[in-house]
């Protein structure tokens, strides 16, 4: 299978802070000195990001709320597209967490009564219901974009030239954590997704590439004061960017890293391999 290397222009949606902000510069860093676009709603990070590494003028930026109106969104990645025709990879690491417990189902914000809690100036979801929210920026919006993407993907790769979706899920997407559970079954839904994808866009010379994090060093969970707490179990920030970019490179066709590599092989071995065989099982019975 192709790989990163093979990558000469990658986006990186939601690079203005941990996981993203890492992948994205270890990728600048490789030798195949690809063009790197971080991406993200937050301009002064973007901002600092080419202030600081983009001596090279291989680093650059775009702002984009992933969560604005669907025109709104498909005409700001048409303008990406347009901007750069040598985009051959896009890495989706935008996301949010929540805990809701449902033992209180009262407290469930399924109408907005968390305004007060996400103010415009940490969310774009300040005017959503925070389960809501959470399902838009870790799901839907990123089906939105990768069908927004895939014209000009399937195109460069039925030019002979290989195509990358990099889509972030979760080791919680294997065996969830019930406190989060909105946001594990979201990282279900990607994990899901991003296996039926594999198996569809292999013929288009699309690879798509899972990316599996354990519980890592991340900014993530600052909004719900547990960041002290999960530090004493989490994997370095640096350490899992290591791991996980040698797994990039390799051209694997997911990237597990610390505890969740065991989760992975136990539960998830042969699933991509079994659903190529539903896939051509339906292909046959949908043709006949």
């Amino acid at each position: 299978m192709p790989s990163i290397t093979d990558s000469k222009c990658v986006l990186v949606i939601g690079s203005t802070g941990g996981i993203g902000r890492a992948l994205a510069l270890a990728i600048l860093d490789l030798p195949s000195k690809p063009t790197v676009i971080v991406c993200g709603r937050r301009k002064e990070r973007l901002d600092e990001l080419i202030a600081s590494h983009g001596v090279s003028g291989r680093l650059k930026s775009v702002t984009l709320d992933v969560l604005a109106e669907r025109n709104a969104l498909q005409t700001s990645i048409q303008e990406i597209v347009n901007a750069y025709p040598d985009l051959d990879a896009v890495l989706f690491s935008s996301g949010i967490q929540r805990a809701f417990d449902f033992t209180k189902p009262e407290t469930v914000d399924l109408d907005g009564r968390s305004l007060t809690l996400l103010p415009m100036t940490h969310s774009p979801c300040w005017f959503r219901p925070a389960l809501e929210c959470e399902l838009a920026t870790n799901y839907t919006s990123i089906v939105k974009m990768i069908t927004f993407f895939l014209p000009h993907l399937i195109k460069l790769g039925e030019q002979g030239r290989p195509t990358f979706l990099y889509t972030v899920s979760s080791g919680l997407s294997i065996v969830p954590a019930a406190g989060i559970a909105d946001y594990c079954a979201t990282k279900a839904a990607i994990h899901s997704l991003s296996i039926s994808l594999a198996v569809q866009l292999k013929e288009k010379n699309v690879h798509v590439v899972e990316i599996i994090p354990p519980l890592v060093e991340s900014e993530l969970h600052d909004f719900e004061g547990t960041t002290q707490r999960l530090s004493n179990f989490w994997i370095p920030l640096e350490e899992y960017t290591k791991v996980t970019v040698e797994g990039l490179v390799r051209g694997d066709p997911y990237v597990p890293a610390g505890r969740v590599v065991d989760e992975h092989m136990k539960f998830e071995e042969g699933k991509l391999e079994l659903a190529e065989k539903m896939y051509a099982q339906f292909k046959a019975m949908t043709q006949t």
